[in-house]
């Protein structure tokens, strides 16, 4: 099955206490369906030194569920669904279904 979410994409938050948030994904992990979007599910982590790094507390990304997230339209900005169709030279790409633009650019 072809990924209806993918690195790069332009994502917003549609459930959750990151509710409305609009980021980047800039990872997906499709073995757990989660996804890790930028500056989303921020949290902190305790360090442990080591030789490269001093420790600390860290701050990163935590991946969030697929179902959570929804591509945001680039005409309106607003949650879309994703569809897929055959475009003139042959190739499967995803487009919005709220406006019927193009995804893949």
């Amino acid at each position: 099955m072809a990924a209806k979410v993918k690195k790069g994409d332009r994502v917003i938050i549609t459930a959750g206490r990151n509710k409305g948030a609009k980021g980047e994904v800039l990872k997906v992990i499709p073995a757990e369906n989660r996804v890790v979007v930028q500056g989303v599910n921020v949290v902190k982590r305790h360090q442990r030194p080591s030789q490269m790094d001093p420790g600390g507390i860290k701050t990163f990304e935590a991946p969030i569920h697929i179902s959570n997230v929804a591509i945001v339209d680039p005409r309106d900005g607003k949650a879309t669904r994703v569809g897929f169709k055959t475009d003139e030279h042959g190739r499967k790409t995803r487009y919005a279904k709220r406006s019927g633009e193009s995804i893949d650019v």
